[in-house]
């Protein structure tokens, strides 16, 4: 699946007033779990209607305090300019396509 880095800078354009859904992803770079479920994004296809977002942690600290994100992984599910649902910590594959469905 592909994805979008998001900025500070960006952030509202692209995850929130994107007019679908956007799965806003808080990762870091020394994270295992971070990268255990980034293999798992990197294994779905693409989803209509359903735009990933990756937000690093460290290089955009206002965005994670903003989202009140205090451990990672962390997903914000946003539509509508507003989160939807949240989840904190690693999911499988098909536990995402799942929760893609369920949001979009």
């Amino acid at each position: 699946m592909k994805h979008t880095v998001v900025t500070k800078e960006n952030f509202e354009t692209e995850a929130l007033k994107y007019e679908r859904l956007a799965v806003v992803d808080f990762w870091a770079t020394w994270c295992g779990p971070c990268r255990m479920i980034a293999a798992e994004f990197d294994s779905l296809p693409d989803t209509d209607g359903v735009k990933l977002c990756k937000v690093n942690v460290d290089e955009q600290p206002e965005l994670a305090d903003a989202f009140r994100v205090n451990a990672i992984p962390t997903l914000a599910f946003i539509k509508g300019g507003k989160m939807i649902y949240r989840h904190e910590g690693y999911l499988k594959a098909e536990q995402l396509a799942k929760l893609f469905e369920q949001y979009r």
